[in-house]
C-alpha cells in the first residue's frame, strides 16, 4: 500500500506545487507559474473549483517562497498567509507581474508558414486572460472552442496536429511541450469574422487520469462514511492501480501525493496528486436517511 501525503502536514503544501520538499527557489517559481496559469480564474471563468485551488496555489507559493515563513511554517505546521488573498483575481499576466516585478512572454510562436495551398498555418499562441468586465464574457462563444485530445507523448514532447475547425477551416498547429490538460491555445484571426478561435487541450486516461507536465492528477469520490472513519481505495495510476490509504476526517479538496507515480523519463518521474471529492448518492435507503437524522440530531446537542 502507498502512503500518501496527508494535507496539513510539510509534504502537502509542496504537493499543491507538485513539488518534492527542498526543492529549489527556481523550481518553486516555476511550479507556481504552471499551477497559476492552469487554474486562474480568468481562464476558468465561472468555476469554484478553480477559485479555491488558485488560492491553495497563492497560499502555497507565499509559504515556500519566503524563507522566514517557511521556517515559522515548519515549527508550528501552519501554511496559512495570515489571512492574505487575491480579491478581485487580477488577470494572469498582472498577477505575474505583481509577484515577479516584470511582464511574463505569454505567446508560443510556432514555425513560419508553409508555402499554400492548405491546410492553412496559423501562429498558436497562449490564451492570455483580459481582466474580465461585469457582464461581458472574458472567452470566445461556446462554438469557437475546439477539444484537442493528446496522448500523454505527445504533450511531454509537444506535437504536430491538423485541426479541422467547425466552419471547415483546417489549421496546422504545434502544441508546446510539457502541455497539460485543460490548457487553452488560441488560434489568432481564424473565425469566420477575423476573431480567434480558442483551443482546448486534453491529456486523459480512459481511468480519468489527467496529465499535466510530468505530474498526475485524479479525482476520488469518497463517501461520507468512509471521509469520517478513513478507508483503503484502489486508485489507477500511469503505472496500474495503487492500493490508497484514505486518511479519517478528510474533507472535500483535500489533495493526498502517492510519489513518483506520475509520468517517468528517463531523468525524473513525476507525482499523482489525488483529490478526494466527498460525494452522497442521489438516492438512498431509507434506513441510512434515518442514521443521518440520529446525526444530525446528535451533532446539535454539542
Amino acid at each position: 500500500m502507498v502512503g500518501p501525503d496527508p494535507l496539513g502536514s510539510e509534504p502537502d503544501t509542496w504537493a499543491v506545487l507538485g513539488l518534492q520538499p527542498g526543492a529549489s527557489a527556481a523550481e518553486i517559481k516555476r511550479a507556481f507559474r504552471e499551477q497559476a496559469r492552469r487554474w486562474h480564474p480568468d481562464l476558468n471563468p465561472g468555476d469554484p473549483t478553480a477559485e479555491e485551488r488558485f488560492k491553495s496555489i497563492n497560499a502555497a507559493y507565499a509559504v515556500l517562497s519566503d524563507p522566514s515563513r517557511r521556517r515559522a511554517w515548519r515549527q508550528d505546521g501552519d501554511s496559512s498567509t495570515n489571512g492574505e488573498e487575491l480579491r478581485g483575481f487580477p488577470s494572469f499576466e498582472d498577477y505575474l507581474a505583481h509577484l515577479f516585478g516584470r511582464r511574463q512572454p505569454v505567446e508560443w510562436s510556432g514555425p513560419p508558414p508553409p508555402s499554400p495551398p492548405p491546410p492553412a498555418r496559423t501562429e498558436a499562441t497562449q490564451a492570455a486572460p483580459t481582466a474580465r468586465p461585469p457582464a461581458a464574457a472574458s472567452q470566445p462563444p461556446a462554438n469557437r472552442e475546439t477539444v484537442l485530445a493528446l496522448t500523454p507523448q505527445q504533450a511531454w514532447t509537444g506535437s504536430r496536429h491538423v485541426v479541422a475547425l467547425p466552419d471547415g477551416t483546417q489549421v496546422e498547429v504545434h502544441t508546446p511541450p510539457g502541455a497539460g490538460d485543460g490548457w487553452r491555445l488560441r488560434l489568432a484571426g481564424v473565425a469566420p469574422d477575423g476573431g480567434d478561435h480558442l483551443l482546448r487541450l486534453q491529456v486523459r486516461t480512459q481511468d480519468g487520469l489527467r496529465l499535466d507536465g510530468l505530474h498526475v492528477h485524479y479525482r476520488l469520490d469518497v463517501s461520507p462514511a468512509d471521509a469520517a472513519l478513513g478507508a483503503q481505495a484502489t486508485v489507477p495510476s500511469l503505472h496500474g492501480p495503487v492500493e490508497l490509504e484514505i486518511p479519517s476526517r478528510c474533507s472535500s479538496g483535500q489533495l493526498l501525493r502517492l510519489r513518483r507515480c506520475g509520468l517517468c523519463t528517463d531523468e525524473n518521474c513525476g507525482d499523482q496528486i489525488v483529490e478526494l471529492r466527498i460525494v452522497i448518492p442521489s438516492t438512498l435507503p431509507e434506513a441510512i436517511v434515518e442514521l443521518y437524522r440520529q446525526l444530525q440530531e446528535l451533532e446539535s446537542s454539542f
